[in-house]
């Protein structure tokens, strides 16, 4: 977002944390900007990190919204960056924006931009990693055929131990918080697959404004993700969407979700201030949010 003009000195201007019951603004505006966003989201992520859930207000009135969690280990994550259309070209989103890149100070920071904003996000900093490509159907008709070696489970039959310790595989650091409750929100399907008695992947399916979000969707590889993805999309029995990582793994998500019907619904720019942290790429076949990364 472009919102470089200055703001008037006359104008009251604060920047806040809000508060766990206040998460609804943030789905408002969100769903206002045609994002489909999950419709239980919002305590998840003020879970992640309550101070992280900004708030930008102009003479006691939310004008725009920013989130900056901060995970541990010195990485941070920037999304719902929102100025409502009527306050926009008064430079209150900067103001809210460098408020918020400066409770990340010192921080790898991540975002997914839309592709027409890069170039803005890289006047921070940022850099380009890879793009998520959003894509989606109804594939519920579909069979699932599991095989042999594999087993189907609830994810809430699995020890969060271990749930948590696989998607520590494929996230930077530990988010055991905000994980706790992504996996257990209302009208959601949370399922695992074991192979051999251990957990070879995961998958959850949320309910959104519009179907389902289906996110994250980790797997050992695309014979454990087939499983995950037709698993979940049977169980909510309409109209999915997931983020596939346009990386290495796309070479086989990306046939895996065609194959099935879905088609791509946009893409955005994963962009961080330090490069793209490690991680086993090769088990990330659907992002978790492009909210919190």
């Amino acid at each position: 977002m472009n919102d470089s003009s200055p703001c008037q000195a006359n104008e009251p201007f604060r920047v806040r944390s809000i508060a766990r019951d206040e998460m609804r603004l943030f789905f408002e505006w969100a769903n206002g900007e045609g994002w489909n966003p999950g419709r239980f989201d919002g305590p998840c992520f003020h879970d992640a990190d309550p101070g992280g859930m900004l708030v930008a207000e102009l003479q006691g009135e939310p004008v725009a919204s920013i989130s900056c969690v901060r995970y541990p280990d010195n990485f941070g994550f920037v999304g719902h960056y929102i100025v409502r259309p009527e306050f926009r070209g008064r430079g209150l989103g900067l103001r809210l924006w460098t408020a918020g890149l400066a409770r990340l100070a010192g921080c790898n920071v991540g975002l997914d931009g839309v592709l027409d904003q890069v170039a803005n996000y890289e006047r921070s900093g940022f850099r380009t990693s890879h793009h998520h490509v959003r894509y989606g159907g109804s594939v519920g008709g579909a069979p699932v055929v599991i095989p042999p070696a594999l087993k189907q489970v609830p994810l809430d039959a699995v020890p969060f131990a271990d749930v948590l310790a696989y998607d520590r595989e494929c996230f930077p650091v530990d988010r055991a918080v905000f994980l706790r409750g992504w996996v257990a929100q209302p009208e959601s399907v949370a399922l695992g697959v074991l192979r051999g008695g251990a957990l070879a992947g995961f998958g959850i399916a949320r309910a959104a404004v519009s179907g389902h979000k289906i996110g994250p969707l980790f797997a050992d590889d695309v014979q454990v993700a087939e499983v995950l993805l037709l698993g979940l999309a049977k169980e909510v029995g309409g109209p999915v969407v997931i983020d596939v990582p346009d990386t290495s793994v796309q070479a086989y998500a990306e046939p895996l979700v065609q194959g099935l019907g879905m088609t791509e619904v946009f893409r955005c720019a994963r962009m961080y201030t330090r490069g793209r942290p490690a991680m086993a790429d090769h088990k990330v076949f659907g992002n978790t949010s492009l909210e919190l990364g």
